[in-house]
C-alpha cells in the first residue's frame, strides 16, 4: 500500500479510547464509512500522518487500513494513497420514491444557469487577485469593496436610470438579505407594517415578518399594484416590483409611480424597489428604475442572479442617506460581509463591458424563448393564452376554462416539469381565488437543448388535466 506524500497533510477527526487505540481506531472509521461520514472517494491520510496526530504507532495504522482494505469499504491506489471505495446503492424499498422526480424546473424567476459566461468571469477573477492588495484580502467593509460599488453606481446611472454615487451602495448576498436590513432598520426606528403586492415571493413576505413588520397586501391588476391605498393602510414602508410585477407580469403605471413619489414625500414612507429583472424588456421600451422619481425615500434592489447566476451570490441596494447607518448598523450586527474576491471580479467584469455583454446575449435568448413559447402553445394549446408583459424570463399562461392550477401542477410533476399556479404566489386566500386558474412559467432555465421539450410537456400537462 503506497504512502503518497501529498496526501500527508490531510486531516481526520477520530475519537480514540486511550486504553485500546487500535481497536477503536478501526471500530471509528468502520462507523464513519459505513454511515457516510466519510463519503465515497474520500482520500484517507497517509498511515505515517495519521499515527503521528494520533501518538500509535504508523504498523498500527497500516493494519487498521488493512482491515478495512481486506473489508472492501477502502481500496489502495497505486501512487495515489488509500480512498474510501465505491459501495453499491442498497435497492430501493418498495413505495419510496428516492427519484429527483423534477428534471425541468419552469418555475418563475429562474435564470438558464448554462449561460454562465464562464471565460469572461475567470478573466475578471484572474485580474481581481493579480491587483488585490493585502488589504484588500483582509476583512471587508460591510458596505462593501469601493470598486465594486464605483462600478455599480455607474451601471445603474447608465442602464437603470438610477440617481446614484457610489457611497450610496450596499453590497449583500442578494436582495434577501438586502430586504432584511433595511426591513430591519425600518423596524429599528419604530416602523411596524410594511406593503406588499398581493402576488409575490412568500420568503420575502417571511423576511418582513421575521424583521418585525406586518406584510400588508396591495391588490394588483392591469396598472400594478394600488398604491393609492398606501394612505389608508397606515404602512411605514412599502415593497413593490415596479418595472415588472412578480409574478403577473405588468409595470407599475406612469400614474401609479407619480402616486407612490408623492406618498413617500408626504408621509417620510420608504419604498423598497426590487428591480429583479429589469434589464430584459424585449420590445425596445424599456421602463426605468422608480428610484429616480424620490431617491431620498427609495432603496434601489438589484442582483447578479439573472444577468449571470445565482451562484455568484452578490446583490446590491442603493440606500437613501436617512437610512443608510440604519442599514449599516443590522449588517455589523447580523456580523455577515460579502465575499471580497467575487466582488472585485465583478468590478472587473462591470469595467471591461462583460456584464453588459452577458446582458444582451441574455435578453436575444429569452426574448427568442418568450417568442417560441407562445408559437408553440398556439399550436399545441390555442385555448391557453399566454398573459403579461415581453419582458424577463417567466410568463402567465392562462388556462383553459374547467383545467384547474393543481391538476396542471400535479400533471407536469408526473411529466418531470417543475412549476406553480399563479395561487402559491397569492398573500392570502382571498387573493388567490380572485383571478381564473393561471400558471406561472418560467422560460429561462431549461438548457437550450431541452427548452422544446419542456413546453412540449407543458402542453401535455394542459392536456392531461383536462
Amino acid at each position: 500500500m503506497a504512502d503518497d506524500w501529498a496526501n500527508s497533510g490531510l486531516d481526520l477527526h477520530v475519537l480514540l479510547d486511550p486504553r485500546r487505540k487500535v481497536g477503536s481506531l478501526e471500530q471509528a472509521l468502520r462507523a464513519v464509512i459505513d454511515d457516510g461520514s466519510l463519503a465515497a472517494g474520500t482520500r484517507l491520510p497517509a498511515t505515517r500522518a495519521l499515527a503521528a496526530d494520533l501518538g500509535i504507532a504508523r504498523n498500527s495504522v497500516v493494519e487498521v487500513y488493512e482491515r478495512l482494505l481486506g473489508e472492501g469499504r477502502l481500496e489502495a491506489r497505486v501512487g495515489s494513497g488509500t480512498w474510501v471505495r465505491e459501495r453499491p446503492v442498497p435497492r430501493q424499498q418498495a413505495g419510496v420514491d428516492r427519484s429527483t422526480r423534477f428534471e425541468l424546473d419552469l418555475r418563475g424567476g429562474l435564470p438558464d444557469a448554462s449561460a454562465f459566461p464562464r471565460s469572461a468571469w475567470l478573466a475578471a477573477m484572474r485580474q481581481a487577485l493579480a491587483e488585490a492588495s493585502s488589504t484588500t484580502l483582509g476583512y471587508g467593509a460591510p458596505e462593501g469593496v469601493a470598486s465594486l460599488r464605483l462600478a455599480l453606481a455607474e451601471y445603474l446611472a447608465r442602464a437603470r436610470g438610477v440617481r446614484v454615487r457610489a457611497d450610496d451602495v450596499v453590497v449583500t448576498h442578494g436582495f434577501g438579505e438586502l430586504l432584511g436590513l433595511v426591513a430591519g432598520a425600518v423596524a429599528a426606528r419604530g416602523g411596524r407594517r410594511i406593503a406588499v403586492e398581493a402576488y409575490g415571493h412568500g420568503t420575502h413576505r417571511e423576511v418582513l415578518a421575521a424583521a418585525g413588520l406586518e406584510p400588508v397586501p396591495l391588490q394588483v391588476d392591469a396598472d400594478g399594484a394600488q398604491v393609492a391605498r398606501l394612505h389608508e393602510a397606515g404602512v411605514d414602508a412599502v415593497l413593490l416590483t415596479p418595472a415588472h410585477q412578480f409574478p403577473t407580469g405588468v409595470p407599475l403605471s406612469a400614474g401609479r409611480r407619480a402616486a407612490l413619489a408623492e406618498w413617500a414625500g408626504v408621509t417620510g414612507g420608504i419604498v423598497i424597489e426590487d428591480d429583479y429583472d429589469g434589464e430584459f424588456r424585449f420590445d425596445g421600451r424599456s421602463i426605468g428604475a422608480f428610484q429616480a422619481l424620490a431617491p431620498d425615500s427609495t432603496v434601489y434592489g438589484g442582483t447578479a442572479s439573472k444577468a449571470l447566476s445565482p451562484a455568484v451570490g452578490i446583490g446590491w441596494g442603493v440606500v437613501p442617506a436617512s437610512l443608510r447607518d440604519g442599514v449599516l448598523a443590522q449588517r455589523r450586527r447580523t456580523g455577515s460581509a460579502t465575499d471580497v474576491i467575487t466582488q472585485s471580479a465583478l468590478a472587473a467584469l462591470i469595467a471591461s463591458g462583460g456584464y453588459d455583454r452577458s446582458v444582451r446575449t441574455l435578453r436575444t435568448r429569452y426574448r427568442a424563448r418568450r417568442e417560441r413559447f407562445e408559437a408553440l402553445l398556439a399550436e399545441g394549446a390555442p385555448d391557453a393564452r399566454v398573459i403579461g408583459l415581453a419582458a424577463g424570463i417567466h410568463c402567465l399562461l392562462e388556462l383553459p376554462e374547467g383545467v384547474s392550477e393543481a391538476a396542471v401542477v400535479e400533471a407536469g410533476a408526473e411529466r418531470g416539469l417543475r412549476f406553480d399556479g399563479l395561487a402559491a404566489y397569492a398573500a392570502d386566500a382571498a387573493t388567490a381565488a380572485s383571478r381564473p386558474p393561471t400558471m406561472v412559467v418560467g422560460f429561462g432555465a431549461p438548457p437550450e437543448l431541452r427548452f422544446e421539450q419542456a413546453v412540449v410537456a407543458v402542453v401535455a400537462s394542459i392536456e392531461a388535466a383536462r
